[in-house]
């Protein structure tokens, strides 16, 4: 096991180079084109995520923009925020805290282009839209080659791979509130998790958006709250935590024999695993809303960034880092959290980050799900490899729980930067079409106008894809300028 781990380690390193100049280079490219858009519509961000769908088909609501917000958060808000945020501070020290915020801001371009893109070439299913990478792939550039590749990669990645990292962390976190590492706990968590996963997969997108919309708000918003008691019990701590993370981040001081090359590592990885902006999984959540304007899901997107690694994985930093534990030689991980709640406010935190981390890595199961059902569904019609999917699905969240935590997160690592090198070499040349849906939206906002998307409009007209904006002929009620509001002050 021990040398398996360490050959993955060599590729991980190797591979991580290229993701991270391509990640970041390209995130600077869509900072530079957009002019800042992850902040300069951060009010609209929170105007288009209200917004109501309309019938998808008679008597039926599409996918809301909320909803399809949710469904990327349960993907995205999980054991990334908790365990994996504790790895990058056990392996990088503070200064990867720094890093991961980086990332984020850097990545809210990212996930703009990328989740417009995913609007722009979507399609129609049954009851609700579909699309993504390969979508967009294969309607813009014609690329059915890397299309297919990106949607086999996608497919194991969050089907098999990320869900594996789910329940293992939820079993990891039950055996730490029963104080046992017995196999028995974590094969019944295991098969308490895969019974629950089939349950609600082999239901279709509705009702995967339906659980989502539930579970994500009311479990990230308990934890936040119970980080933002920890933050006030060790207020005078606060000033000096901040300094560490910064300080540490540039390799200003030494920690834990962290050269400066990992601290920025782990921050960027345990960053992207997080938000996943750049990776081309939120895409696919994206593409699912009945929303007015493609540019509106895009901004949602880029929302979800924010709160994702801003607010939820700096509050699980601080948990760790206002503790104050001993991270030398600590693996991080789910028990790091949690004995450093408890230090905190007692050992009830230990109980506590159990309930949450459970609905909230269960949440990211079924995000994660959908992730791959989208792209099944794109390489084949076929039901009988859709429902084959499902099945394998369902036994990998139960080997998970029984798994190894170095090999899950290893191996983690190695799917999550090759989907992000694939997606990236996609959305890159296609950064003309998203800027051209962004003046779109700006010009019509300009006017006072609630922004409607047609793509015979004059900025969009003979772009490039055109032909594949199959869903933006004005077929979608939604989409009718007639029935939009206008209003100056809007």
């Amino acid at each position: 096991m021990e040398s398996l781990l360490n050959a993955i380690g060599m590729v991980n390193d190797k591979l991580w180079l290229v993701v991270i100049v391509i990640l970041i280079g390209s995130g600077i490219w869509f900072c530079a084109t957009t002019r800042l858009v992850q902040i300069r519509f951060i009010p609209d961000m929170f105007k288009a995520i209200v917004e109501k769908p309309s019938e998808i088909s008679e008597g039926k609501d599409g996918i809301s923009a909320f909803k399809a917000f949710t469904i990327s958060a349960a993907s995205r808000v999980g054991t990334g925020n908790v365990a994996g945020v504790a790895i990058a501070v056990a392996m990088g020290g503070p200064g990867a805290v720094f890093w991961m915020w980086m990332i984020a801001i850097i990545g809210g371009a990212t996930s703009f282009v990328e989740s417009t893109l995913a609007q722009v070439y979507k399609v129609r299913d049954k009851d609700s839209y579909r699309g993504g990478p390969a979508y967009y792939m294969t309607k813009a550039l014609n690329w059915r080659g890397l299309a297919l590749f990106f949607a086999i990669i996608i497919s194991v990645t969050y089907g098999f791979v990320f869900n594996a990292v789910q329940s293992n962390s939820i079993a990891s976190s039950v055996a730490t509130s029963f104080d046992s590492d017995a196999m028995i706990i974590k094969v019944i968590v295991g098969l308490v998790l895969a019974a629950l996963t089939a349950a609600i997969v082999f239901g279709g997108v509705q009702r995967i958006a339906s659980v989502t919309q539930y579970l994500v708000p009311v479990m990230a918003t308990m934890y936040i709250f119970v980080g933002l008691i920890v933050v006030g019990l060790n207020i005078t701590e606060v000033p000096a935590m901040f300094t560490s993370i910064v300080t540490h981040a540039f390799g200003i001081r030494e920690f834990a024999g962290a050269a400066l090359g990992t601290v920025i590592m782990q921050g960027v990885r345990r960053g992207l695993f997080s938000n996943e902006a750049g990776m081309g999984s939120v895409p696919n959540a994206a593409a699912t809303a009945s929303v007015s304007h493609p540019a509106k899901q895009g901004l949602i997107q880029t929302l979800g960034v924010y709160f994702d690694t801003i607010i939820v994985c700096s509050i699980t930093a601080f948990i760790i880092l206002l503790a104050k534990p001993d991270l030398y030689g600590s693996e991080g991980g789910m028990e790091l959290t949690q004995s450093a709640l408890a230090t905190s406010v007692g050992t009830w935190g230990i109980h506590f980050l159990t309930v949450v981390i459970v609905f909230l890595a269960f949440s990211s199961v079924i995000g994660n799900y959908y992730y791959g059902e989208s792209n099944i569904e794109y390489m084949t019609e076929n039901r009988s490899f859709l429902q084959g999917f499902r099945a394998l699905v369902v036994l990998c969240v139960f080997g998970g729980a029984i798994g190894s935590v170095p090999l899950v997160w290893a191996l983690a690592d190695v799917f999550s930067g090759l989907m992000a090198i694939t997606n990236l070499v996609a959305v890159v040349p296609l950064t003309g079409v998203a800027l051209a849906v962004l003046r779109n939206y700006t010009r019509q906002r300009k006017a006072g106008l609630n922004p409607v998307f047609n793509r015979e409009d004059e900025e969009i007209k003979g772009i490039r894809g055109w032909d594949g904006m199959e869903c933006w002929d004005g077929s979608d009620p939604i989409t009718h300028r007639d029935q939009q509001v206008i209003s100056k002050n809007s």
